[in-house]
């Protein structure tokens, strides 16, 4: 799939709620022209629930016809209803996507073995490469590694795993115990050096909405097994990954990035805009960061 830095970008809109294709482009842009190794879009970042599906196929098409083989595009097409998934990853298919993110079931929780079964009826539907996300703060269904792999042995494009549990106890069962094909994504910025240091291929970021070049050069460090530029760097930037879900995420993320004058910072209910509290102090440490050179 991709090594490195994948981006989960956010969506943007109008004033009228409308998709803001113009700041779409402007971020696809500025993402590639950091050399991001990937593209994530329609995550919980991009606020996929609230998307109706010929604006999925629209924003898909964009990112797609923008970015030109420059990076991966990955989509996220998880839903609990599996059929819709399958009718999703069809979308994905149609645009020429590189990959889709699927994320657990959530709401009519099911069991690790009715998870199997999700996962084998959509990878026996879809020829795209699959990558399985796991974040029981969402869906309250955590994702096994005994589970992952089983998955991973019944479902021939199942390539990797969003890891965003935050137990690093189960992620470096993971580590031990995954065919070592299957790639590890750290899911939560605040965990990329433990997980990274574990043996993950990457990070898919919300971090890097605001700091590309940032980013980068944490994964680059700690693909290189430069750790004590790597600690360097994440001690430099953690405070900045911790608030950036001062509240929920994407709501403070648009923010941070429509201070980089890449978007409006408007959200669709039912999220909103965070609180003048909020937005001061991730301003302070915004124009922190800004100010330093890299």
């Amino acid at each position: 799939m991709f090594t490195g830095l994948g981006t989960a970008i956010i969506t943007p809109f109008n004033e009228d709620y409308s998709v803001d294709y113009n700041s779409l482009e402007k971020i696809v842009v500025d993402q590639l022209e950091k050399n991001v190794d990937a593209l994530i879009v329609l995550g919980t970042t991009g606020e996929a629930p609230t998307i109706s599906d010929q604006e999925r196929i629209k924003i898909t098409e964009t990112v797609v016809s923008l970015t030109k083989n420059k990076a991966k595009v990955i989509i996220g097409t998880g839903n609990n209803d599996t059929q819709k998934v399958v009718r999703y990853n069809k979308l994905a298919e149609d645009a020429k996507a590189d990959g889709v993110l699927i994320v657990n079931p959530y709401y009519n929780k099911g069991t690790q073995a009715s998870l199997v079964e999700h996962y084998k009826f959509i990878s026996e539907r879809t020829s795209l490469p699959i990558i399985l996300y796991n974040v029981p703060s969402r869906t309250s269904m955590n994702l096994f590694p005994e589970t992952i792999c089983k998955i991973y042995s019944e479902c021939k494009n199942v390539v990797a795993v969003k890891e965003a549990s935050g137990d690093i106890s189960q992620i470096s069962k993971l580590m031990t115990i995954k065919p070592e094909e299957l790639k590890v994504y750290s899911g939560n910025d605040d965990q990329t050096l433990p997980i990274m240091a574990l043996g993950a291929s990457g990070v898919i970021s919300v971090f890097s909405n605001v700091f590309p070049e940032q980013m980068s050069l944490l994964t680059k460090a700690l693909l290189g097994g430069n750790f004590n530029k790597a600690r360097e760097l994440n001690n430099r930037y953690l405070k900045m990954m911790n608030l950036l879900f001062i509240e929920t995420n994407p709501m403070p993320v648009k923010y941070a990035v429509s201070l980089r004058g890449l978007c409006k910072n408007i959200l669709r209910l039912p999220l909103n805009c965070i609180s003048e509290n909020s937005e001061k102090i991730l301003k302070e440490e915004f124009k922190k960061i800004s100010s330093e050179k890299l």
